[in-house]
């Protein structure tokens, strides 16, 4: 019997326990190796130099007082931000009419909530956001519903600052669709056209733009018509959005396979159908971590409005720390507003990251 006459071996083996994952110890992962040691040296290091602010901030803080001046020897004041907070976030509203602006930022929250589960995307959601919004400007100007007209010149402080972030977004995603769509386009003139205005607009500065708005606009339309300051800087905003956000669909765009659109011109899908309900969902699904980052340099832009006079919450703190009565809590008041960006901006980097997860989960099933 020769080695290939044998009978085959029929023995089951059973599997083996997979082998014990050993934990290694909490000293091994802050000082592994050299440069774990030396990240955790310098963080240490960096962590005592902060204590003189922690103590600044927090034990030698003043959170009360009925004498300004008692904060000129203490350490932060935060009794200043609990005296100015009405008008760090409601500006120079009236306030008689500040529920008015409480309840758009209401609003503006429950819009936000109701929109994070993908599941509820769709023509409805959209229909609510508009009408949402016409229920928040109906808010903030008055003159309906028997409330008090209240000028844009009175508006201020976060309601504004929410307002012109979300406006400009949601205005300038379709221009940016068109124009990502354009720049892409076979005919020369729509892709002439798109690369000109989106490479003229991120060729300048938003301050820039800004001026531009605030200052020609008003000379560029017929006689007898008229933008108040507000709406100059939102269409600046919203242009600056929308060239910004052409170039990261474009991206997405370029990533779906060209196979998508001679698939569905084979089986007699429109053009338009093909783009809205094919290609453009791929595409930004795949986009996802640039369009949170536009969004959320788009927040904190909304700050230099100031340069032209809107009255957003970051020029409310500013206004705010001049008052003459406190002793000049300059630091304090815009350690308060920088906080509140970082909630919004933060808030807004943890659902895309949830976002992106749950889209890559069912891409995998």
């Amino acid at each position: 019997m020769t080695l290939f006459d044998a009978a085959p071996t029929t023995a089951y083996i059973a599997p083996s326990a997979p082998p014990k994952r050993q934990r290694k110890p909490i000293l091994h992962l802050f000082f592994g190796d050299l440069v774990a040691s030396v990240l955790t040296v310098t963080t240490g290091f960096l962590l005592l130099l902060m204590i003189p602010a922690l103590n600044w901030a927090v034990l030698d803080a003043i959170w009360a007082t009925d004498d300004p001046s008692t904060c000129r020897d203490g350490g932060a004041c935060w009794a200043f931000i609990a005296a100015k907070f009405r008008f760090i976030i409601f500006g120079v509203y009236p306030p008689e009419e500040q529920w008015r602006p409480l309840l758009v930022i209401g609003l503006i929250l429950a819009m936000i909530l109701a929109s994070l589960s993908p599941r509820l995307w769709g023509q409805r959601l959209i229909a609510a956001w508009i009408a949402s919004i016409a229920v928040m400007l109906a808010l903030m100007w008055g003159g309906v519903f028997g409330l008090t007209p209240v000028p844009t010149s009175s508006w201020g402080g976060l309601p504004v600052t929410l307002l012109l972030a979300l406006l400009s977004l949601g205005l300038g995603f379709p221009f940016a669709v068109f124009l990502a769509l354009g720049r892409r386009s076979i005919l020369p003139i729509p892709r002439l056209l798109s690369l000109m205005t989106i490479e003229l607009v991120r060729g300048l500065p938003l301050v820039g733009l800004l001026f531009v708005a605030s200052i020609l606009l008003p000379l560029l339309l017929p006689a007898g018509w008229s933008i108040d300051k507000l709406g100059r800087t939102l269409a600046a905003l919203t242009v600056f959005a929308a060239a910004y956000l052409a170039e990261v669909i474009r991206g997405g765009l370029q990533g779906v396979p060209a196979g998508q659109i001679e698939a569905a011109n084979a089986l007699g899908i429109p053009a338009w159908k093909a783009i809205w309900h094919i290609v453009l969902p791929q595409a930004l699904q795949k986009v996802i971590p640039p369009l949170t980052n536009t969004a959320i340099v788009m927040v904190k832009n909304t700050s230099l409005v100031l340069i032209v006079g809107v009255f957003d919450m970051l020029s409310a703190s500013r206004v705010a720390a001049t008052d003459p009565v406190w002793p000049a809590p300059y630091v304090e008041s815009y350690l308060f507003v920088a906080s509140i960006y970082f909630l919004i901006c933060f808030g807004i980097s943890n659902y895309s990251r949830w976002l992106e997860a749950r889209v890559q989960s069912r891409s995998y099933r």
